[in-house]
């Protein structure tokens, strides 16, 4: 069974992989495939241990994991990064290795990056996606609102790319 809680250091390999893993599955179409072989779970891990053994600042970070299947995704947000005049909170990130997608994981992580959002009192939430991420339904089916005003080119692996956003004004759906 897999039940979703907050990430600690000795997560960082399993994070990395699942980082790793859905990055190349992902976005096998989207991004040079020069870049997404570059990634590295040894060089994942090293970053997500800092992160995770540091004051993050407000960001807050979930595992979906079990004892017996480790790290199968995680998530992580908090306030919104951009300055945005509305939107207040922001995921960050959020994957899940293939094997566990359309399982509801996804959902329950979003769910808990969302409740703590409105404990601390941030009512609104804004994710960025790629706009070619075939992903981007599963934010619309769970209320997200595509924000087609909001729109910005991201460099990665030497390609622009583009990001367009999701939101959601009230996250009481969530609770």
């Amino acid at each position: 069974m897999i039940s979703i809680r907050e990430a600690k250091p000795v997560d960082a390999a399993g994070i990395a992989r699942v980082h790793v893993e859905s990055w190349r599955n992902a976005y096998a179409s989207l991004i040079p495939q020069e870049f997404l072989d570059g990634l590295t779970i040894a060089d994942r891990e090293r970053s997500w241990k800092a992160w995770l053994s540091s004051s993050t600042g407000g960001t807050h970070i979930w595992v979906a994991a079990s004892e017996e299947e480790g790290v199968a995704g995680f998530a992580s947000g908090g306030v919104e990064r951009d300055q945005d005049s509305f939107f207040k909170g922001e995921i960050y990130a959020l994957y899940l290795l293939p094997a566990y997608q359309r399982r509801g994981i996804g959902t329950r992580l979003v769910q808990t990056v969302a409740r703590q959002l409105r404990w601390e009192h941030l009512d609104s939430m804004i994710i960025w996606v790629l706009e070619e991420n075939p992903a981007r339904k599963f934010y619309a089916a769970l209320g997200g609102k595509h924000l087609e005003d909001h729109r910005k080119a991201v460099t990665i692996g030497g390609a622009v790319l583009y990001e367009t956003a999701y939101g959601w004004t009230d996250l009481s759906v969530f609770a």
